[in-house]
């Protein structure tokens, strides 16, 4: 818990731990390297720490967090000329009630860990900025609002965009789900087959 000095409440408190998980996911989104992606959310941690006396109380601040942790990597790209790397999505996100029932079900587990797999596969298929606008609002939850202001584009291009990218990723996930039950029906195959033997 670090606390800030805004201007109505002079011990503003500011719980940053539970932002770490959704910075890391983003910051894997932007760098694609699970070691660049941990120093951005750590550099982006101190920046915070160091900027809360400034920061109003009235602020939101997740878009906060997020903007600094953008800034930071502009600026990374810009002075360091970053090239393109491999990503891996670790994003383990808790069980809801619904899943914790259905991990009693091997199979249910296991469908819903393929069809997790599925969804990252997809989406790192799609460009980086489609890639990023779909892990800010449909994982983030942040508002339009406030990824147009991250971005630095209109709103309607963020409408636009999200639009596009989630077309795309429709577009991708039959072919994820096809090729995941081609997988199932030759390990289903291949139990039949050593059962007879």
């Amino acid at each position: 818990m670090f606390r800030g000095h805004g201007r109505s409440d002079p011990q503003f408190k500011i719980d940053l731990a539970g932002y770490l998980d959704g910075l890391y996911g983003y910051a894997l989104v932007l760098s694609r390297n699970t070691a660049e992606a941990e120093d951005l959310v750590q550099e982006c941690c101190l920046r915070a720490i160091r900027a809360m006396p400034r920061l109003r109380p009235d602020s939101n601040v997740k878009s906060w967090l997020y903007t600094i942790l953008r800034r930071i990597w502009l600026n990374r790209l810009r002075d360091q000329r970053i090239g393109n790397r491999a990503v891996e999505l670790h994003s383990q996100e808790p069980a809801s009630d619904g899943e914790r029932g259905a991990a009693r079900d091997p199979h249910a587990l296991y469908v819903a860990e393929l069809e997790r797999e599925q969804v990252r596969a997809a989406i790192l298929q799609l460009p980086e900025e489609f890639r990023e606008i779909i892990l800010l609002r449909e994982f983030e939850e942040l508002p339009y609002q406030d990824i147009a202001a991250m971005l630095g584009c209109p709103l309607g291009t963020v409408m636009s965009r999200l639009a596009r990218a989630r077309s795309r990723l429709r577009d991708l996930l039959p072919a994820a789900t096809t090729a995941g039950e081609d997988q199932n029906n030759s390990v289903e195959a291949r139990k039949r087959s050593g059962d007879k033997a």
